[in-house]
């Protein structure tokens, strides 16, 4: 039997806002992952543990959830006003793939601390105290992100008072900012509706808002599909005909979207688009028993991620609810009460979110975010070195 012996690339493993991944200098990896292709998907997809058969990715870095099962490349911009370029890579937990078709919104809140510990922004733009603010490329949706990291003592400052529902322990507050969010070159709604219909085979006709913001989402009226917008995790993800409906509606919405040609192609782009299911304000107890009560949020929002429900809210999803929300007509503006707002607070299976966006409609009638904001934290939880077989290159 061949033997190959480890190879170790240093990388850090750190959690920003409700995720985590394993990042890595591009100049770090081996010669054949610099560069995209089947070489770095095979050793992200070594690093992570995936595809494992048994769901548990136990023979790798990720933690068998769409959470926790991401891989993050930073190197220094080549773009003109950005210090550095974030390319995000979300990891398939049982199938042989890396979907690089979006970005992730909470890993943002950390990639501005890795690239200050990292050398890859100019030390005459980092102060020894106060905020660093990082300008950050993200590659895979063609935006820019503003980070705001706090600074102590010359060093990036991770611990604080700062708490976010679903992180257990407190931290320090990083403000992230999401410029022009409309995800890529396409329109905010790419039907160049705020409300549609959506035919669904096996479902039926949905009302839905189908939004380029952040990520590519759509949202659906919890209560059109039999749902009150206050559901857990246990409650769908353990359901495996609601994930099928909820896989069905995304494949189609993909389809009308045009993020895909034929209605096959959405097995291979998990995780894009994201499907949200939005419901008025109602009290619920959230997943570690903290109790929401109805007058303390704007809507409810429930969305699912690579296939199931979210513990939390994914940062990109967040950024398309803030900007929905701003937006008159939109079911998320609607299930909020309806009107112009400037920002939201919803509530998700595991507390609450603040979100702001600002939008203005056009002479021609189209809509356009400027930035959406929102708070999140990141910490370095274990840096050194990864080992994985050397042979990844020939998976």
């Amino acid at each position: 039997m061949s033997h190959a012996p480890q190879i170790k690339i240093p990388a850090t493993y750190m959690r920003g806002g409700t995720s985590k991944g394993v990042f890595f200098r591009l100049e770090d990896l081996p010669a054949a992952a610099q560069v995209p292709g089947a070489a770095r998907d095979a050793l992200l997809l070594r690093v992570i543990g995936s595809p494992d058969p048994y769901g548990k990715q136990t023979d790798g870095m990720g933690g068998a959830t769409s959470s926790t099962s991401k891989t993050v490349i930073l190197s220094r911009s080549g773009k003109p006003d950005h210090d550095v370029d974030y390319l995000f890579g979300q990891v398939s937990i049982d199938k042989p793939f890396v979907d690089w078709s979006g970005n992730c919104g909470n890993l943002s809140a950390a990639v501005g601390s890795f690239a200050i510990a990292s050398g890859l922004v100019a030390a005459d733009r980092v102060p020894r105290d106060g905020i660093c603010t990082v300008r950050i490329w993200q590659a895979n949706i063609g935006k820019t992100i503003v980070a705001h990291v706090p600074m102590t003592d010359g060093e990036v400052q991770e611990t604080g008072d700062f708490e976010l529902d679903g992180v257990t322990f407190p931290a320090a507050e990083v403000q992230v900012e999401f410029m022009d969010p409309a995800d890529g070159e396409g329109a905010m709604f790419p039907t160049g509706n705020v409300v549609d219909e959506l035919d669904v085979p096996g479902v039926g006709t949905l009302t839905v808002t189908m939004i380029n913001a952040g990520i590519p989402t759509i949202f659906v009226n919890a209560d059109a599909i039999g749902y009150t917008g206050t559901e857990l995790q246990e409650a769908i993800n353990g359901d495996e005909k609601a994930l099928a409906m909820f896989e069905t509606i995304r494949a189609h919405g993909a389809l009308r979207m045009g993020l895909i040609s034929h209605i096959e192609e959405a097995a291979q782009r998990q995780h894009t688009p994201k499907v949200a299911i939005v419901a008025p304000p109602a009290d619920y107890a959230a997943s570690s028993g903290k109790a929401i009560a109805a007058g303390d949020i704007d809507l409810n929002v429930r969305a699912l991620s690579m296939g199931k429900l979210h513990h939390a809210m994914m940062g990109t999803a967040a950024v398309a609810i803030g900007t929905a929300a701003a937006i008159p007509g939109t079911l998320v503006n609607l299930a909020a009460g309806g009107g112009e707002r400037t920002a939201v607070r919803f509530g998700h299976p595991s507390g609450t979110l603040r979100v702001g966006a600002e939008a203005v409609q056009t002479d021609d009638g189209h809509w356009s975010v400027t930035k959406a904001v929102m708070s999140r934290s990141a910490r370095v939880l274990m840096e050194g070195r990864v080992r994985v077989p050397g042979d990844f290159d020939a998976a």
